[in-house]
């Protein structure tokens, strides 16, 4: 059984919202409603067509196809320049550090501030994968096929990626972050805020949140907890992300507190190791490998097993069957 990452397309709708169904909440860029995932695909499908390069607003979704029975069973999405239809707000963690001459002591009080800082980068998201599936590295070939992506297609994409991890949800579905810091602002659960934000964007974040820093001594425990941590489910993407050369940099999301990744695009360990080849040979053998080939619409991921050779790469028959790729055509790609 090969798997293969390509385009998404209308007739996807379907599925994207069968998974859609599954991730459980908290999951803004996936939202159930079939209105909303039909607007990305809307996207998506325009941002594919477009032939001119440069740094433009749009999304790309990608998804993960069955090579055999056709099926979809994951997907993935890739945001070029964040902030420009919607403000893109962040907490950013700081400290305040006071002293008392009169008490001889230093205070020192963690803060959450309200930021832009990160508006104009890129963004990968959206990424899920069917229960089924979690086996046989699919979350890898999801997560890397976005940066082979990047970097076939460089001119599109910011100087500084980002990639937001969904923070701790509880098991009713509510975030505690929430709870303790917007939803005390916002007369709305976690759940209704979620999908207001993932049908509306976030506007209503800048309308209505108090703009002064927020004291996180003055949260509850359980809000104070959650700062900064992935869901459990979201620790091996979070590792993925660090092999990746992504950092956590003091920024979270304002809904659920989740970290917040971010690294300098050209320092993506895939996206710099990346190299062209032309295929030569179609054999056997060979070193695993993350490959890619085709523009835009065209465009396809698969692991593969290549071997460097005078003139260019040779690669297994699933490799090159799961890419769509004949001796002659260019391949990009990475160590496995």
């Amino acid at each position: 059984m090969s798997f293969r990452i390509r385009a998404a397309r209308d007739e996807d709708l379907q599925p994207l919202y069968e998974m859609a169904k599954l991730t459980g909440g908290g999951f803004t860029n996936l939202p159930p409603e079939k209105d909303a995932l039909r607007a990305k695909l809307l996207r998506s499908y325009a941002a594919f067509a477009r032939d001119e390069e440069g740094l433009f607003d749009d999304l790309f979704v990608l998804v993960l196809e069955n090579v055999d029975t056709g099926e979809v069973r994951g997907t993935c999405q890739i945001f070029t320049h964040v902030g420009q239809h919607w403000p893109f707000y962040s907490y950013r963690i700081g400290t305040v550090t006071k002293h008392s001459q009169e008490l001889n002591r230093t205070f020192r009080a963690e803060i959450l501030s309200l930021v832009n800082d990160l508006e104009g980068s890129s963004e990968v998201g959206g990424l899920f994968l069917h229960p089924g599936e979690r086996a046989g590295g699919l979350g890898m070939l999801l997560a890397r096929s976005r940066y082979l992506f990047i970097a076939k297609h460089r001119a599109r994409f910011a100087e500084r990626i980002l990639a937001e991890l969904r923070g701790v949800i509880d098991e009713a579905g509510g975030s505690p972050f929430w709870d303790g810091v917007a939803g005390r602002f916002f007369g709305m659960n976690f759940q209704q805020a979620d999908e207001f934000n993932a049908t509306h964007g976030n506007q209503f974040i800048a309308d209505l949140m108090p703009k002064h820093p927020i004291y996180t001594a003055m949260l509850q425990e359980s809000a104070r907890a959650v700062i900064g941590l992935p869901h459990p489910s979201g620790r091996a993407a979070m590792r993925m992300l660090e092999n990746e050369n992504f950092a956590f940099e003091n920024y979270i999301d304002i809904f659920d507190g989740g970290p917040t990744m971010t690294a300098r695009t050209d320092n993506v360990r895939t996206i710099r190791d990346a190299k062209p080849a032309t295929l030569v040979e179609i054999v056997a053998g060979g070193t695993p490998a993350m490959l890619a080939a085709g523009r835009l619409a065209d465009f396809r991921s698969a692991f593969g097993r290549v071997g460097e050779v005078e003139g260019g790469i040779t690669l297994d028959p699933a490799g090159a069957a799961a890419l769509g790729v004949q001796v002659g055509d260019e391949v990009l790609y990475a160590g496995r």
